[in-house]
């Protein structure tokens, strides 16, 4: 299987370069050049499948021409070693649960599978690889987390100061070893821009060798379509159309769920669930597409105003503006709106996080609109990790899991960065 630039479809490269370079040297997305179908008799059959039996059908479909079985079934064992369960909300509503991973956030999947996958690939190599990632929040902990320890690699994460949540911050920024964490005076798009910069650096790529696993590097993000197989092998469909509702960012998440309708699974219906930083929505409304500067929001791991991954959106989509917009519906909400849904739900019982409330949204103004769907929303990560936002909601005190809690014990350490590339490129030059 070769991987093509979503800059320059003719730009073909094989899958260890795809996820070892990260960025395409146009600056464009790897997309693999054909996506294989499953049958519906697999699919069928899912419901009598394990999560990792899933997984391994679909990443073998995805993968088998570069990996072999037994690598295959590493990755995914490790990958897939945690649940992700649905949980029904209220009538025809259900929450897929992705926050029961080692750093409890739905990024945990991609960055366990990145970094097996990577140690598979460069373990015959000399050369020290450099890890380079911006964050709004859970990329860092799930990357930092997920690379922590592994040999011959270096991890750098950039976030932007004081508009991360604390505890966020924790998880990555007191690990140590192998992981340090760059605080930019800046907002996630200036991180994002930095560590792009960098790829693109050809002074730089000649003495380092630089990759990412932000959700750009393909490794991190194709693993994401096997919970919307296996959230979609659980749900109670009762003869009805499904949609799921994402909340949004870098919309690499929506982007695997799309994937995975692409090879086969029968989703009839996307929504993108934003917060004040609406590009997509917009755009999906008929708007053109413009990157906007980032708003500083309650759900901060959605604060961006120039999403990554669109690209790789209207690639599956064949270009096609008019079925990119007929496929998936935005909608965006305010925080207000946020914590009133926080609210809203607690009473029936069930505790949302700040993203998960978004895409709860989401999903309940478009079965409004349209009658006969059961739908998912996706609850991203913890409540316990947006503690201060959740309990200010709900006027009552959480109590974080354990292995949560845990991170808060550690001292944070990180070297302070402005936002001009040269200083991030000297840094860089002394390693």
């Amino acid at each position: 299987m070769k991987y093509y630039s979503t800059n320059n479809p003719s730009h073909k490269v094989s899958l260890s370069e795809a996820v070892i370079k990260g960025l395409a040297p146009d600056n464009g997305l790897y997309m693999p050049e054909r996506i294989p179908a499953l049958s519906p008799e697999l699919i069928n059959r899912m419901s009598e499948m394990s999560f990792r039996e899933i997984g391994y059908e679909v990443i073998s479909a995805l993968f088998s021409e570069d990996l072999n079985e037994s690598q295959i079934q590493e990755l995914v064992d490790h990958t897939l070693a945690f649940d992700a369960p649905i949980v029904k909300v209220e009538e025809d509503v259900y929450s897929l649960e992705l926050f029961h991973g080692p750093t409890l956030a739905f990024k945990d999947f991609g960055a366990r599978f990145c970094s097996k996958l990577m140690s598979m690939l460069v373990q015959d190599k000399d050369q020290k690889i450099y890890v380079l990632v911006a964050t709004s929040g859970d990329t860092g902990s799930a990357v930092a987390n997920g690379f922590l320890g592994v040999k011959g690699v270096e991890v750098i994460i950039l976030f932007p100061r004081g508009k991360v949540s604390p505890l966020q911050e924790k998880q990555f920024t007191t690990l140590g070893q192998n992981i340090t964490a760059l605080e930019v005076e800046g907002v996630f798009d200036d991180c994002q821009t930095l560590v792009k910069q960098a790829f693109l650096d050809e002074e730089l790529n000649q003495k380092l060798l630089l990759t990412s696993a932000n959700s750009i590097n393909i490794a991190r993000w194709i693993p994401q379509c096997l919970y919307y197989f296996y959230a979609y092998s659980r749900l109670p469909k009762n003869g009805k159309k499904v949609v799921f509702s994402v909340p949004s960012g870098n919309f690499g998440n929506i982007g695997a769920g799309i994937l995975a309708a692409r090879m086969g699974l029968p989703i009839d219906h996307f929504v993108a669930a934003t917060n004040l930083n609406k590009v997509v929505p917009e755009y999906l409304k008929g708007a053109e597409f413009l990157a906007q500067p980032s708003i500083q929001t309650l759900s901060n791991s959605m604060d961006v105003g120039n999403p990554s991954n669109f690209p790789r959106l209207k690639a599956l989509f064949g270009e096609d503006e008019s079925l990119f917009r007929e496929k998936v519906k935005g909608y965006f909400y305010t925080d207000e709106e946020t914590v009133r849904a926080i609210q809203k739900v607690k009473e029936q019982g069930y505790i949302l996080d700040p993203h998960g409330a978004v895409g709860y949204l989401g999903l309940k103004d478009f079965m409004a609109k349209n009658p006969g769907y059961v739908g998912v929303f996706l609850e991203t990560a913890h409540p316990g990790k947006f503690k201060d936002v959740v309990e200010e909601a709900l006027g009552e005190t959480l109590v974080l899991p354990d292995r949560l809690a845990a991170f808060l014990e550690g001292d944070k350490k990180v070297i302070p960065l402005g936002k001009e590339f040269g200083e991030f490129k000297a840094f860089l030059e002394k390693l």
